[in-house]
């Protein structure tokens, strides 16, 4: 989540003001460098969150030094940032050379660039793809490789497509869709933008193309969304069935672990990591953390805290959500929100952690094979039937079975030789030609 310096102790990091000052209640920024050199001393890439569609409303003093912000459009969140009326060349630039600065003296691998839906550039070279150049020839001046993901829900291929064929040039964008309508499937939940999905017909095209929305109507909208993916392979689409901001941005901040049982969350974690898509796991999901995920501030002004908190109250009028809305200012939603890290050890969440740790090893060894190997590296055969509840997907020699009813029944097998690697009751179950109720199988062949 964001680095960028805000006032007061904890928050999510949205509310950035000084975007090239390292949030100093973290660690000074000598400790940041340290922190990604560790990282990448145990083989992981650090990816950073950069805001850079508006900036936060206490502290922000950066309208007094140039015509940084407009009032041409408008974000939910604060003024947008001049990036195409008069002197947008040198805002530009200052955004430009903040995110080089992530990468170049702090060692980042990447940005994650947060709603550029609400990045408004109407000149002939957007904003983003000046920023996809400027990264790259960063990443060529010091032999590194940079990836930059757009958070988006506009369904819009051209944030990935190259230059060439008039894209920006991104490396990925995350997929809402496919959050939606697993979670939709699994919880049942109606409300809001969940009203524009249904059941296992979405989850199907959710795994075979990403988006679900690709130009039809949109209920939730009231009007057409999105466009047909052409062009967008697999690990151009960054998928998850939770996150910061699915979480965090409900009343109560519940995770799956709290809305499902045992089987439904070793199904969605099936459809997530085995699914073509770049894989995205919220911190906790892994052991199906029971300690909620909560919006929380620390705004030093206290009409902008109480103000912050009537905003969100009004924000789930949409939802119907049950509870009193936990007030973000509150050191307890802080406290709240913080991991159980002793949960891992014990059950069900040491079980849940190890089906975790058997789906990544059988994506690493069977799922992620070189991409000049993929017939397809995008599409996913898929098969359902709503009215019996079961779905089946085959990609890259794993097939994953679902029998999401509660009757035993036989799940139809493509043709092929296929080895059961993976079962979500019991490893020494007797075999059956009828999948129990609620499970999931997991078999490598073709």
């Amino acid at each position: 989540m964001p680095l960028a310096t805000f006032p007061g102790q904890r928050g999510w990091g949205y509310d950035g003001v000084d975007l090239f000052a390292p949030f100093p209640a973290y660690g000074a920024p000598a400790r940041l460098a340290e922190f990604i050199n560790a990282c990448h001393a145990l083989g992981l890439a650090v990816i950073l969150d950069v805001v850079y569609n508006h900036l936060g409303p206490d502290g922000n003093y950066l309208a007094q030094y140039g015509p940084y912000f407009t009032d041409r459009y408008k974000t939910g969140w604060g003024a947008a940032i001049n990036y195409d009326a008069a002197h947008s060349d040198e805002v530009r630039r200052f955004v430009i050379d903040n995110a080089l600065m992530w990468l170049e003296d702090y060692g980042f691998d990447g940005l994650r660039l947060d709603a550029v839906h609400a990045i408004f550039s109407f000149e002939a070279v957007h904003i983003l793809e000046e920023l996809s150049v400027a990264v790259k020839d960063l990443g060529e001046e010091l032999g590194r490789s940079f990836v930059l993901i757009a958070e988006s829900d506009l369904n819009d291929p051209r944030l990935v497509h190259p230059r060439a064929r008039g894209g920006y040039g991104l490396d990925a964008h995350w997929c809402d869709d496919f959050h939606h309508a697993l979670h939709r499937c699994f919880t049942g939940e109606a409300d809001g933008y969940y009203s524009d999905f249904g059941g296992l017909k979405d989850v199907a095209t959710a795994l075979r193309d990403g988006y679900v929305y690709q130009g039809q109507y949109s209920a939730f909208r009231g009007r057409k969304h999105g466009r047909a993916p052409a062009g967008v392979e697999a690990h151009q689409l960054v998928v998850s069935a939770q996150n910061h901001d699915q979480i965090g941005n409900r009343a109560q901040g519940e995770r799956l672990s709290m809305l499902l049982g045992l089987p439904q969350l070793k199904a969605v974690a099936a459809l997530t990591l085995l699914s073509p898509f770049v894989p995205l796991l919220f911190q906790g999901e892994e052991w199906g953390a029971m300690t909620p995920f909560l919006y929380f501030t620390d705004h030093q002004d206290p009409e902008l805290g109480r103000l912050v908190a009537e905003g969100r109250a009004r924000e789930f009028s949409a939802f119907r959500w049950q509870g009193a809305v936990p007030n973000p200012q509150a050191p307890e939603t802080f406290a709240r929100s913080k991991l159980d890290w002793s949960e891992a050890a014990k059950p069900p969440h040491a079980e849940i952690l190890q089906w975790y740790r058997q789906l990544i090893r059988l994506r690493r060894d069977k799922v992620e094979v070189p991409r000049e190997s993929r017939l397809d590296s995008r599409r996913a055969q898929v098969q359902f039937d709503a009215g019996a509840e079961w779905l089946a997907f085959v990609h890259n020699g794993v097939l994953a079975a679902f029998n999401l009813a509660d009757r035993a029944q036989r799940v139809p097998m493509p043709e092929g030789e296929w080895t059961l690697a993976l079962r979500s009751d019991s490893p020494g179950a007797i075999p059956s030609d009828e999948m129990p109720p609620g499970t999931t199988f997991i078999y490598i062949g073709g």
